[in-house]
């Protein structure tokens, strides 16, 4: 069983930035695909990042491609989210995700992910 728990959520003004983070118990992240969902009130949780088992592949949902970073340390078995020039509608509370995985692509469908984190509050005012 792996843990993922979040941080670095809060308030923010648009155009302002946040990085998320994502602790993981497992001394084996590299065997992991990871991702980032966010889930606005009465709305489904969607896909926002994801990157694979060693970081070389990337993807991202098109309204945060040339904002957000998705990346890893599988060292610190950390996954991280930086988010940049942050928008009103970026605002939910973003979880991340691992799916076992060791191929060269990634899980971008919440059926592919074994585990989830608690979520983090991320809120962007206008």
């Amino acid at each position: 069983q792996v843990q993922l728990a979040e941080s670095g959520g809060g308030l923010v003004q648009a155009g302002g930035s946040l990085r998320l983070s994502c602790a993981a118990s497992t001394r084996t992240l590299s065997s992991y695909a990871m991702g980032w969902f966010r889930q606005a009130p009465g709305k489904e949780r969607i896909f926002v990042a994801g990157i694979n088992y060693n970081g070389r592949i990337t993807d991202y949902t098109d309204p945060v491609k040339g904002r957000f970073t998705i990346s890893r340390d599988n060292a610190r078995n950390t996954l991280y989210l930086q988010m940049n020039s942050l928008k009103p509608e970026d605002t939910g509370v973003y979880y991340c995700a691992g799916g076992i995985s060791r191929r060269l692509r990634v899980f971008k469908t919440k059926d592919e992910y074994d585990y989830w984190g608690q979520g983090t509050q991320v809120t962007v005012s206008s």
